[in-house]
């Protein structure tokens, strides 16, 4: 994937879809790629915003409005909005936020007051229960699944199936699974409307292969065939040091991660820009989904949307 894919004049999009807390876009640009429209998005944090927009302004010019202030579609503040202002959708992704539940975080989770960060699943929920989407898929740390001792989860589970009455399906998966040379372990959540009555149950894609190792994303000979997971601070530790994660051996001489070896690692494209300063660039790789795990599982979504008996 060398360029962002611009959408066709002539073709119409097979399916509609939103991207809740939606970083830089690495469910925006998978789902495209997949032949979906985009018809809302939601992210907070305002140098992410500005990387969406630019990236996306020229294949969702929807939810842009020339109106800085008057732009409903590209919502900057999730907790505001009510639900049946969301456009009716297909699919709804969110990568909604794991600090929370990571083991960096403060392990609060649910006990977090409901417009924090812990709790923002809560309005995934509202609009999951007023739109019905026929599927959405979330993605999360790896941990989220054993956060106080699997209670958080359960009570995840609990709502997605018993309150929403969806079948889901969850698997740990890494990025290196699909191609990308990044261990980048993270939950993935899929789920589909019990009523819609599928025939059989949903299944991951079969892992691919590597599509290029390390060696190929620093062009040179690297030490490490998959890279190290890529995360938001603690830069600079000795290569040797077990928090090290952006220090690699490269033709015998240590170098550290910049921009364009963290676009390859995510599966970015070569044109995919980043209009902030370099360290928010990083931060945002960091916190980004790995595009092309992404995009092999929203192919396995959508085709077995169709699969559906109604």
């Amino acid at each position: 994937m060398n360029k962002l894919r611009k959408p066709s004049k002539t073709k119409k999009s097979k399916f509609k879809f939103i991207d809740l807390f939606a970083g830089i876009g690495g469910f925006h640009l998978a789902f495209h790629n997949e032949g979906g429209e985009c018809v809302f998005a939601s992210e907070k944090d305002v140098f992410a915003r500005k990387t969406y927009k630019e990236n996306f302004k020229s294949l969702s010019p929807n939810l842009f409005s020339d109106d800085m202030f008057d732009n409903p579609l590209f919502n900057d503040d999730i907790t505001n909005i009510d639900p049946n202002e969301i456009p009716d959708h297909d699919i709804l992704c969110a990568g909604f936020p794991c600090q929370p539940f990571s083991q960096a975080g403060h392990k609060k989770g649910f006990n977090e007051e409901r417009e924090s960060r812990g709790n923002m699943f809560f309005h995934i929920r509202d609009i999951l229960q007023t739109k019905r989407p026929k599927a959405f898929f979330l993605e999360n740390v790896r941990h989220l699944q054993n956060h106080d001792t699997g209670r958080t989860f359960d009570v995840i589970k609990q709502i997605l199936q018993v309150e929403l009455e969806y079948d889901i399906y969850y698997k740990i998966v890494k990025a290196s699974d699909y191609g990308l040379p990044q261990h980048r372990p993270r939950i993935f959540i899929i789920g589909f409307r019990k009523e819609d009555q599928y025939r059989e149950p949903f299944q991951f894609p079969d892992k691919k292969e590597l599509k290029f190792n390390m060696s190929d994303v620093w062009g040179g000979e690297c030490s490490r065939e998959i890279g190290f997971t890529l995360r938001v601070g603690g830069k600079g530790s000795g290569i040797d040091d077990r928090r090290n994660w952006d220090a690699y051996l490269v033709d015998g001489e240590i170098r550290r991660l910049g921009i364009e070896q963290g676009k390859k690692m995510m599966g970015y494209p070569d044109d995919f820009k980043f209009p902030v300063a370099k360290g928010q660039a990083m931060k945002q790789l960091g916190n980004s989904v790995a595009v092309d795990a992404i995009q092999e599982v929203a192919k396995s979504i959508i085709k077995y949307i169709k699969s559906s008996k109604n």
